[in-house]
């Protein structure tokens, strides 16, 4: 009987000493769970412009791929996350965050100050196609505002193009009904003009074919076989545009008009 209780109450200080670190490792997560702070995109940009600020620029690059992941985007955010790539030396990337950024915003004189400056720095020196000089003009006007903005200008010229013509029509005098007249031809242009413009910004940034070469080499061949001839080589950073594609293969053209055939996986669409 007393061997018995002995071995009883040995059981019992077992169990309990098992049932405590049970407990406690049942509960170490859960402590760990409200130390952590709940996640939001906001105490994530803050968070990564502070890890920006203190020179910890793959943490900034973490978070604002965590923010992006969330489906979250702005001009601004590209931008921060470009310029924590480029600090990193990653030329690629931070050029396709650069682009990204300047579709949003091509009226922000930083993007495309950092944007030249992260291409003056890639490997490939490609002549481009001349341009007629019109074009470049229009773009570059185009380029003083975004898409959103022409809109709203489009739809300004649109309002006033209407009051225009019912003080054309409705005037008894006739120096103002002239007046009336020759300033809705002007209404009507400007009308054109802008919805043009804003057509043209939303295509722009509705762009699928521009990609950036994120590899550090990658040959364009004669066709999508890795076995076909390296017509030649391009590098990090470099911008082309893509014709077609098939299966793992992408066929691009360069700013020089040359055409060939490249990993999709060496490249990125912007």
């Amino acid at each position: 009987m007393r061997r018995f209780l002995i071995l009883l109450a040995a059981l019992f200080c077992a169990t309990s000493v098992v049932a405590q670190q049970v407990d406690t490792l049942a509960a170490a997560p859960l402590a760990q769970a409200e130390l952590e702070p709940s996640y939001t995109p906001e105490r994530a940009w803050e968070s990564a412009n502070e890890a920006y600020i203190a020179g910890e620029f793959a943490r900034a690059e973490e978070l604002y791929k965590q923010i992006l992941a969330d489906d979250k985007f702005s001009a601004k955010l590209y931008f921060n996350l470009a310029n924590a790539l480029f600090k990193q030396n990653k030329l690629g990337e931070a050029i396709l965050y650069y682009n990204r950024a300047q579709r949003l915003s091509p009226s922000d004189d930083d993007i495309r100050h950092n944007l030249e400056m992260a291409e003056a720095l890639t490997k490939d020196r490609i002549e481009q196609v001349p341009e007629f000089f019109l074009k470049s003009w229009l773009r570059s006007v185009r380029n003083t505002l975004s898409c959103r903005t022409w809109t709203a200008i489009s739809l300004i010229m649109f309002a006033l193009m209407l009051a225009l013509g019912l003080l054309f029509v409705l005037a008894q005098r006739l120096a103002i009904r002239k007046a009336g007249f020759y300033s809705l031809l002007a209404t009507l242009l400007l009308f054109v003009a802008t919805t043009w413009f804003a057509a043209a910004e939303r295509r722009a940034m509705l762009d699928r074919e521009a990609a950036v070469v994120i590899s550090s080499a990658a040959p364009v061949k004669s066709s999508p076989d890795r076995s076909a001839t390296d017509l030649f080589v391009l590098h990090e950073g470099t911008t082309l545009r893509v014709v077609s594609t098939l299966d793992e293969w992408s066929e691009v053209v360069i700013a020089d008009g040359k055409k060939g055939w490249i990993e999709s996986g060496k490249i990125e669409r912007i």
